[in-house]
């Protein structure tokens, strides 16, 4: 059938999660489609960030005990509201540090080489952060990175095959480290399968999360996955600068933390001051310094709106929406030199569409002129988030009109076909 935007509006009619759409701040005559790098501010973010300010206001130094939202506990009460997203228990999550910074914490946990058992498996299509973080931790260690950074090939430059993954877990392996969504392509790797493997070896596994949380279910303990960290800025509507998260798997708990600080403490002994680190015996244990209160604040209010929306249905609407933009792509588009760099597959396909073009930098900055917001990744990827919580279908329909209207006018040629400082 041809798509419309007729159909698009019927798409929308029936759409369970449509409400959720006025809990956000939408710019007028502008579509937002960006929510996989930084999602859109929601008013109860906004409300409960209020609410920990007046905290301050109100309490001073008594807000880590009293007021609406106690510092003192508000990363493991994050940590217990986010379980849900990864498939685990309130005390394997907690919301502290950074994507890098957990990486290096996590890292200088469970890394342990012994003899010939002393390289870490990554891949080479990863987030760069991540790659920075592993060969330092490398060096930490003694060991050159060019021999003991082992990266799993990409057969294409798009995709990563399990098969080759699980053909590198030898026995020099003493940890591997893999995104769960290819931040390029988006896909979604077989984390139940590559932790199953790598069990069976004997090797710890970690995966990076940031471009799955709050976009896909996950089922991280059933799973046996040992560790994971990710940012809460993208898909979780933390904000800029979000407070990140971590999961550790309790079989763990217990084990120092190979970066130690005083938040890492159990509760009732931090404030014993003593100079042997009594740590939690949970995720909270991974904590290192006092945490970014006003950082964390808008994630109280965010993480209400996924309780209630529930993250089964915005991954089903997130997969009917790709569908639908991927579908018009097809359809408007097909004669003017893009090609869908995204698994097709549902069940490979984490929440954006990538559309590859020679032109891509350019394009998107016709876009943004546009009122569209995209998201260029080099060297000729434009990237299209439509969100379940707050993108309608209505909007999908229109930004590939004005798409198809930007190349028919070849309007992107006024442009340097080169990324801006951030692109």
């Amino acid at each position: 059938m041809e798509l419309t935007l007729e159909y698009a509006k019927q798409l929308d009619q029936a759409d369970s999660l449509n409400k959720f759409r006025e809990e956000f701040y939408i710019k007028p005559n502008s579509i937002y489609m960006d929510g996989n790098s930084l999602g859109l501010l929601s008013k109860r973010a906004e409300r409960t960030l209020l609410e920990s300010l007046n905290d301050w206001k109100e309490h001073g130094i008594d807000g880590w005990t009293k007021g609406k939202h106690p510092w003192f506990f508000l990363s493991e009460k994050l940590g217990e509201m986010m379980a849900p997203l990864v498939g685990a228990s309130s005390d394997e999550v907690i919301v502290t540090g950074s994507t890098t910074v957990n990486l290096h914490q996590l890292v200088a946990t469970f890394y342990h080489p012994v003899g010939e058992k002393s390289k870490i498996l990554a891949d080479e299509l990863t987030f760069p952060s991540d790659i920075y973080a592993l060969q330092s931790q490398l060096r930490i260690h003694g060991f050159e990175p060019d021999t003991h950074l082992i990266r799993v090939k990409s057969r294409d430059g798009r995709f990563l095959d399990e098969e080759d993954i699980i053909d590198a877990m030898t026995d020099e392996i003493a940890l591997i480290i893999l995104p769960t969504v290819l931040y390029r392509s988006g896909q979604i790797l077989d984390m139940k399968r590559l932790t199953a493997e790598a069990n069976k070896r004997g090797i710890l596994i970690g995966f990076d999360g940031c471009h799955s949380i709050g976009a896909i279910p996950h089922l991280f303990s059933e799973w046996g996955v040992d560790f994971s960290y990710w940012c809460n800025y993208k898909h979780l509507n933390g904000g800029p600068g979000s407070v990140g998260g971590l999961y550790v798997n309790k079989k763990h708990f217990g084990k120092a933390p190979g970066l130690a600080g005083w938040f890492g403490s159990k509760k009732e002994k931090q404030f014993d001051m003593e100079h042997i680190l009594t740590h939690a015996e949970s995720a909270g244990a991974y904590q290192i310094g006092t945490p970014h209160v006003l950082s964390l604040a808008p994630l109280l209010g965010a993480l209400e709106i996924f309780a209630e929306a529930g993250i089964e249905n915005i991954r089903e609407k997130s997969l009917k929406i790709n569908r639908f933009l991927m579908d018009l792509l097809d359809q408007e588009l097909s004669e003017m030199g893009f090609t869908i760099g995204n698994p097709v597959d549902d069940v490979r396909r984490g929440g954006h569409v990538s559309l590859e073009h020679k032109e891509a930098a350019r394009i998107c900055k016709s876009l943004k002129e546009n009122g569209i917001i995209p998201d260029f990744r080099a060297p000729n990827i434009i990237r299209l988030a439509p969100v379940a919580l707050y993108t309608s279908y209505s909007e999908v329909w229109e930004v590939v009109q004005i798409l198809k209207n930007i190349m028919e006018e070849r309007q992107y040629e006024k442009f340097a076909n080169e990324r801006e400082v951030v692109a």
